[in-house]
């Protein structure tokens, strides 16, 4: 039976979405679809169902790429630990831990922080976060210990940014239990000065997402926290204790659904990297009605403010609207993006932002739990979206369950494509009988150019089609040869580091934006255009699954041998830098120009 879920006032859609959610009912009754059909072009998806993959239009050909895990010669070897490897027994086991990629040390080689969790049996030594240094050529070090980041409990997120001006970026780290705030002192030491700082909560909570964002533009970096799930071990009920704890008759851990909602908080900078929670000034705080996971800041209606985008768990998405850094709101439902296009609501987990289909808007693509599709947004303007995965080419898959992902361009063509890093939480689907596996094999779709992706996963390379139950996943030029890596999270194992071998396609450009006293300048937008065609992308802090990207802003640009870009700072100034050759990292400073250039170690396609 088809339930129809009556919508709020204020969680109303837009216009097309509403019309065809009407004839979706319509259509349960056997009446026809043509509305619908005009609009989408590709038909309706009926909650979960796959739509047939296309074929690639005669004479159009995908790139050949050939990713491979080379993280056990990279040195990356810290295995992650999330309760126990079998029969978990509460969900808190299954969420797994965010990746961050970003230079610590200000050598122009970005480094990599793993967080680790912890376990409910006490056995064993304490696991440790992990920090590894660049020692260049994809090469790295463990110096977790030397540089002061010892275990902090259980740990879930992270995010990077700039508390204090002071150019070193700091880590912050979300927690079931007390977050942590590890201020960098800038010789490759970090220290905990949560309390310090005013991030000590009243009392323990199960946090998340987070991300560093300056929200009034007042030039200090703002901290937004998301939190998960009012958990209690002592009050959450055992595997099959009730029917919120079985899965396709699998007695299974509890929750989300049956537990207590949460939400989320956000964190005043007073100038002097000090933080004051301001949730209820500024109408953060809300009903506890989300169990949200992921937090996205970008300016999405492009009015010169940074907005907040919350993936939600088996719940509505948020969509917390920025009025001119004085408070914030909710419109994630009449936005369009609070549900999917028949009106559902799913469960989120990672979410990234990229302008896709390069219209100059900052789209939104998310990931969900198995048996459903994950979901792209696109951006219309004007705060309002539509649900773009079916004519997309994205609906093709429903087998897996997403977390970490990123646009990223595999191909240097100038077009985003998108990674997905998969994993189920149950391991006993391994023993089931539901046709669903516990690891996973990774997805990758390659952006056409014409507004539709093709499912390229299945030819490309090892590193793409191994299986894992993976969790979180940043992206970033860990070699500056001009192309991405892919560093991915995986439950109870080593990470995996994605390099991709196949042959060199396109020339690129790699960004760096920082502020006067030279920290990366969150919430900056480049706009690029080469060949006469337009790229656009913002510095962030957070995003994917509860992780962090590297700062610095990859294009692909194809043949074209240089680009003019524009930089619009967060103070609203716009800078133009035309001319600017392929092949280099270039560094800009605002009010300063380009003040570095650096070749790639291999410039050349």
């Amino acid at each position: 039976m088809i339930q129809i879920r009556k919508i709020r006032p204020d969680e109303r859609p837009g216009r097309k979405a509403r019309i065809c959610r009407i004839i979706f009912a319509y259509a349960v009754a056997g009446l026809a679809l043509g509305a619908c059909q005009a609009a989408y072009a590709q038909g309706m998806a009926t909650g979960g169902t796959a739509v047939p993959a296309r074929p690639l239009p005669r004479g159009m050909k995908a790139p050949v790429v050939r990713y491979e895990d080379v993280a056990a010669r990279a040195g990356l070897t810290g295995i992650n630990v999330s309760g126990a490897e079998r029969g978990k027994q509460f969900i808190v086991e299954t969420t797994g831990t965010g990746v961050a990629i970003f230079d610590y040390d200000n050598d122009g080689l970005p480094d990599i922080f793993l967080v680790n969790a912890d376990r409910l049996d006490e056995t064993g030594p304490k696991p440790t976060h992990f920090l590894y240094h660049n020692l260049g050529g994809l090469k790295f070090e463990d110096v977790t210990h030397k540089a002061g980041l010892a275990h902090t409990g259980w740990g879930q997120g992270v995010c990077v940014g700039d508390i204090d001006n002071d150019g070193y970026p700091d880590l912050f780290i979300t927690q079931w239990g007390q977050n942590a705030l590890y201020h960098n002192l800038g010789h490759g030491v970090f220290r905990d000065e949560t309390r310090e700082r005013g991030l000590i909560q009243p009392k323990p909570r199960w946090s998340t997402g987070c991300a560093f964002f300056d929200f009034n533009r007042d030039g200090y970096q703002d901290l937004v926290v998301v939190h998960y799930v009012d958990f209690d071990l002592k009050q959450t009920p055992r595997p099959g204790d009730k029917t919120q704890c079985q899965w396709k008759g699998l007695p299974v851990l509890c929750g989300p659904r049956g537990l207590p909602a949460e939400t989320i908080s956000l964190y005043q900078n007073d100038g002097h990297g000090n933080f004051t929670d301001v949730s209820d000034q500024v109408h953060i705080t809300g009903p506890k009605s989300c169990y949200g996971f992921t937090a996205l800041v970008a300016d999405f209606d492009y009015d010169g403010w940074p907005d907040i985008y919350v993936s939600c768990d088996s719940t509505p998405n948020l969509y917390y609207h920025n009025l001119a850094g004085k408070s914030f709101e909710q419109i994630a439902g009449q936005a369009g993006i609070a549900y999917n296009e028949d009106g559902r609501e799913q469960a989120g987990m990672g979410v990234t932002a990229g302008d896709f289909d390069r219209n100059g808007l900052l789209d939104i693509f998310k990931t969900n739990f198995a048996d459903d599709t994950h979901t792209l947004y696109r951006n219309l303007g004007g705060n309002n979206f539509d649900d773009a995965t079916i004519p997309s080419g994205l609906a093709v898959n429903t087998k897996y369950l997403g977390w970490g992902t990123a646009f990223l361009d595999i191909d240097n063509d100038g077009w985003k494509d998108l990674i997905v890093a998969n994993g189920h939480v149950y391991p006993e689907v391994d023993s089931g009988h539901t046709a669903e596996k516990f690891r996973q094999r990774r997805l990758l779709y390659w952006n056409r150019g014409d507004g539709q992706f093709f499912d390229l996963s299945g030819a490309s390379g090892s590193g793409i089609s191994d299986e894992h139950s993976s969790r979180g996943l940043a992206v970033g030029d860990l070699d500056n040869d001009g192309q991405l890596e892919i560093v991915i999270v995986n439950m109870n194992e080593p990470p995996s580091l994605l390099k991709n071998l196949g042959p060199r396609l396109g020339n690129s450009l790699l960004v760096r934006l920082v502020t006067p006293s030279g920290s990366d300048a969150i919430g900056a937008r480049v706009t690029l255009v080469s060949g006469g065609k337009k790229q656009i992308d913002e510095v962030r802090s957070g995003g994917s699954f509860i992780s962090q990207n590297d700062f610095r802003l990859h294009f692909g640009l194809g043949k074209a041998n240089s680009a003019d870009l524009s930089v619009r700072w967060t103070d609203g100034k716009d800078e133009n830098y035309p001319g600017v050759a392929a092949g280099q990292i270039v560094t800009i400073q605002e009010g300063k120009g380009i003040v570095g250039k650096r070749q790639f170690v291999s410039a050349k396609p």
